[in-house]
């Protein structure tokens, strides 16, 4: 008998959907988590990342041996050097200098390259320099923010995943909105099954810094974004994203990222405006990644 063992690309999706037990009170919903931190490399990020180098291959844009650039918060970056070491690329990764010590060390744990660009440039200035680098010939640009693999992966996966681990019950769509390719992507496949289906798309409000999530000027605006794809943005404040992201590690045993935070206190006003609803929110990374920026040392 031949057994086919996997390889570690094999494990990426088929992430668990979990029910709230605490955090939700008294209600009639059913209020759901997708665990995206139980992907490979610990975020939901690891769907398009893998997408957009398997379908760049195909394609023959890139080869191994290749370098590719990438700018990023962090996730990415983090799925991105993972997904180059498993298919045999070099990666250079362009990030804000207030990134957390841990995804910064587990990016060159992978193996990649990482240039840093000051807070103040922030992810505009990271983008403008991947640009700079690919011109000057020093790698491809993968692009999340403009790549069509990107919102692919999770119209492929992430949508017919929740669908199917719902059995087409889902009413509510919650996630966080950075690159925007988990809602577009899950926005789609969704709207396909059932138009009713509402789609939430998470932002940080005017002031507030949520690490993964932006309002993103009009120029930097993701050419993959889609604003009919979504039925409603909820603006969120940064101190009630933090508090929910420690409630839920404190009361629900889900440890996860202030972005993931958000996305669940977003669910949380909808269920107290609705009855009888099925929703599903993205938990999209772990919080051992947030370790040392003290958001777990706040006391209760």
């Amino acid at each position: 008998m031949t057994v086919h063992y996997p390889t570690i690309a094999d494990c990426v999706g088929n992430t668990p959907l979990v029910r709230l037990q605490r955090l939700g009170g008294a209600t009639s919903n059913t209020l759901l988590l997708k665990l995206e931190g139980n992907n490979p490399a610990g975020s939901v990020k690891d769907r398009p990342a893998l997408s957009m180098i398997s379908r760049a291959e195909l394609r023959g844009q890139i080869q191994p041996g290749d370098t590719l650039i990438e700018a990023t918060s962090g996730n990415t970056g983090i799925a991105l050097a993972m997904a180059a070491a498993i298919k045999g690329y070099r990666m250079i990764l362009i990030m804000p200098d207030n990134s957390t010590a841990e995804r910064k060390a587990a990016m060159t744990a992978y193996g990649a390259e990482l240039i840093l660009v000051s807070r103040e440039e922030g992810m505009e200035g990271a983008r403008d320099l991947a640009e700079r680098l690919q011109a000057e010939g020093r790698g491809k640009v993968l692009d999340q923010f403009a790549n069509g693999d990107n919102p692919e992966a999770h119209y492929q996966s992430t949508g017919p995943e929740i669908w199917q681990q719902t059995g087409g019950s889902i009413t509510h769509f919650i996630s966080s909105m950075g690159t925007t390719g988990t809602i577009m992507g899950t926005s789609r496949y969704l709207k396909e099954q059932n138009p009713a289906v509402q789609i939430v798309g998470l932002q940080p409000m005017e002031g507030s810094a949520i690490p993964g999530i932006r309002r993103w000027p009009e120029a930097y605006l993701p050419k993959i974004y889609q604003a009919e794809r979504v039925d409603r943005i909820v603006d969120m404040a940064q101190a009630e994203a933090e508090d929910i992201t420690r409630r839920l590690a404190r009361e629900e045993g889900i440890f996860c990222g202030v972005s993931s935070g958000g996305a669940v206190a977003g669910m949380l006003r909808i269920s107290r405006e609705v009855e009888h609803a099925v929703l599903v929110a993205i938990i999209c990374d772990r919080g051992d990644r947030y370790l040392s920026s003290g958001l777990f040392d706040a006391p209760n």
